[in-house]
């Protein structure tokens, strides 16, 4: 029952308390102090009749008591006590209060992984570990990234009031996608075994209805109507062993039809208000058209046609694109639908995209092209993360009959021709012909390949690199069709001329402000011009400083002899270069890369990169020719 009571009234709690107290770390301290009293007190004295204004009372004594202690000034002290005291929470100021604490934790300066964990975590009410277990990811992960969070909105200064006129559309945008985000990973989990976490769907049909109480616009009513719309098909969207059920294969007696009539209700609210329609609303509108529809066969795929084209204008993301050449396909013919999906294999955004293989596969077997689908099939099940679509694909894979070999499949000639090479060699071909197949398709016969899917798939990935970086993936492709037979594969592609060397960095870097450690390794790499690899490797141990060189054979001058002490202090072994932080405990670091008097670990290469290219623009082999 407390558990129940804190999920209803912790948001109202921790948003009233972030106004008055202006920190919302300190408010949720002052609602948790609050929980536990009322689990030390509820089971001997009973639940209070009003327990959502008890559990304020105590947390408002808390803020009253925190700001006795921080020797407020008297008379804003007693304005702020008395202004505490008073039971003047209306219902409108409880909607305001939450609206705040919507915008606040999906602030846009946060990245949407510490958003989500805010949001769930101050206007949910979920503990981290919740959040974790629905996430799949670790506690410490979580609690570390509403620390982040908390910590950059105080940096940024991000205030509590309601956003003004020329913000608020963004800052609605990003609580609407946060919302959607909570949804859409119940809904259809990305990774797990299990299709779905009832769970985040509950709360995210709890959090966009708090919203759309609190700010009844109409695309916060058509995101609402869209889930309640898409969760009325849960129980129909899972098999007897929870295998997923296409839409159109669900059984529409098992839809949830007091759900799709709150989705129809938000709909009409959302029409009255007019004005143009948003993205969130046109999506609503497609989910009204299949819940209308007596029998898949019934559906208005021209109508649903129509409103993708109008949400493709808006909106025009690969995944939306994605979803109208299924509609498309549906109501023109496999083929059109096909044809629409082409150009989005050689989308960066959908590499590694599971259903758009999947998708392909469909219209392909209704096109009567089973082999082909059958590997697109495959395809799709080796990129789905998630336990219960991979099987599902895997077993429509399984039903459709093998053709007769057609000579070496594009996987396992991969893997044939990088064994027995060099480890640095396989290592490098592996990461352009891995690429290669991801896109292609490992299952795809080397002799089906095409010049032109080649060519698509190379100039997708590599197309905007440095001529050095596209000129290492074609020599590693080249070299693999020379020895498939099939050179004609990379003939459309050509060589781009390289620069004579790296230009050099500006000399800014000798006499930069950066930190200790970035100083001297900057200087160490220029005066002993060691790769980067073998001075990140230097233990305290291996330096003698008195004669300037370290064991392993580096030797340097006077500029870094004078910051190396400094840089070493009382630490008498471990790694010489630390990075900023101590491994997250679910990260497992060797020993050797551990700083036994810090705890941190061995400074990366890609961290000593970013930070050198960060300052300059330049790699850090650059400061071998300076």
């Amino acid at each position: 029952m407390i558990d129940a009571v804190w999920r209803l009234e912790s948001a109202k709690i921790i948003a009233a308390l972030t106004r008055l107290v202006g920190d919302v770390g300190l408010a949720e301290e002052f609602a948790q102090d609050a929980l536990v009293a009322a689990m030390e007190r509820w089971p001997a004295e009973g639940m209070p009749a009003n327990p959502g204004a008890w559990l304020m009372s105590v947390a408002r004594r808390r803020a009253i008591d925190h700001i006795r202690a921080e020797r407020r000034h008297d008379r804003t002290h007693g304005q702020l006590a008395h202004d505490l005291r008073q039971d003047d929470t209306t219902g409108q100021d409880d909607r305001d209060d939450t609206l705040r604490l919507m915008f606040l934790s999906c602030h846009p300066v946060l990245p949407p992984p510490a958003r989500v964990a805010l949001t769930l975590r101050l206007l949910g009410g979920l503990t981290n570990a919740e959040i974790a277990r629905a996430f799949l990811t670790g506690e410490q992960v979580v609690a570390r990234r509403i620390a982040d969070a908390k910590r950059t909105l105080a940096e940024h200064r991000v205030g509590f009031d309601l956003p003004g006129p020329d913000e608020a559309a963004e800052r609605l945008a990003s609580v609407l996608e946060v919302v959607y985000l909570i949804f859409n990973e119940g809904y259809a989990a990305a990774s797990g075994d299990d299709l779905m976490r009832p769970g985040l769907t509950l709360e995210a049909l709890r959090l966009g209805g708090m919203l759309a109480e609190a700010a009844p616009q109409s695309e916060v009513l058509g995101l609402l109507a869209l889930m309640e719309i898409q969760a009325s098909r849960v129980d129909a969207r899972t098999g007897p062993s929870g295998e997923p059920v296409p839409l159109h294969e669900q059984n529409r007696g098992r839809w949830d039809r007091l759900r799709i009539r709150r989705g129809f209700a938000a709909m009409l609210r959302a029409r009255e208000l007019g004005g143009p329609p948003g993205p969130y609303l046109l999506q609503a509108a497609i989910a009204v058209c299949h819940a209308q529809a007596p029998s898949a066969g019934e559906t208005d795929w021209d109508q649903i046609v129509s409103l993708y084209e109008l949400l493709v204008r808006l909106t025009p993301t690969p995944v939306v694109r994605l979803n109208r050449a299924v509609a498309v396909g549906m109501a023109r013919g496999p083929q059109a639908g096909l044809d629409l999906t082409e150009d989005l294999t050689a989308d960066p955004a959908l590499r590694n995209y599971h259903l758009l293989p999947a998708v392909r596969a469909d219209l392909l077997l209704r096109l009567g092209r089973a082999e082909p689908a059958r590997r697109e099939f495959l395809r799709a099940a080796a990129l789905a993360d998630n336990a219960a679509e991979r099987a599902f694909l895997e077993r429509r894979a399984a039903a459709i009959p093998a053709a007769g070999p057609a000579g070496p499949s594009l996987g396992p000639a991969v893997a044939a021709f990088l064994a027995g090479r060099p480890a640095a060699t396989a290592r490098s071909y592996g990461q352009t012909l891995r690429r290669l197949g991801t896109a292609l398709g490992e299952h795809t016969p080397v002799a089906e390949l095409t010049p032109a899917a080649t060519a698509r798939v190379v100039t997708s990935a590599w197309g905007g690199t440095a001529a050095r970086t596209w000129n290492r993936h074609l020599a590693a492709l080249r070299s693999f069709c020379a020895w498939a037979g099939r050179p004609d594969l990379a003939a459309d592609l050509a060589r781009r001329p390289e620069p004579a060397s790296e230009p050099r960095p500006a000399p800014v870097w000798r006499d930069t402000d950066a930190a200790l450690r970035e100083r001297a390794l900057w200087w160490l790499l220029h005066e002993s011009a060691a790769p980067v690899t073998r001075v990140l490797a230097l233990n305290v141990e291996d330096l003698d400083l008195a004669d300037r060189r370290s064991r392993t054979g580096i030797t340097w001058r006077s500029r870094t002899a004078a910051l190396l002490p400094d840089l070493i202090g009382d630490r008498t072994r471990g790694p010489l270069f630390l990075s900023g932080r101590r491994p997250a405990p679910a990260r497992a670091t060797a020993e050797a890369d551990l700083c036994p008097h810090t705890g941190r670990r061995r400074l990366s290469y890609e961290r000593a990169e970013h930070l050198f290219k960060t300052a300059t623009g330049h790699t850090l082999s650059a400061l071998r020719l300076t």
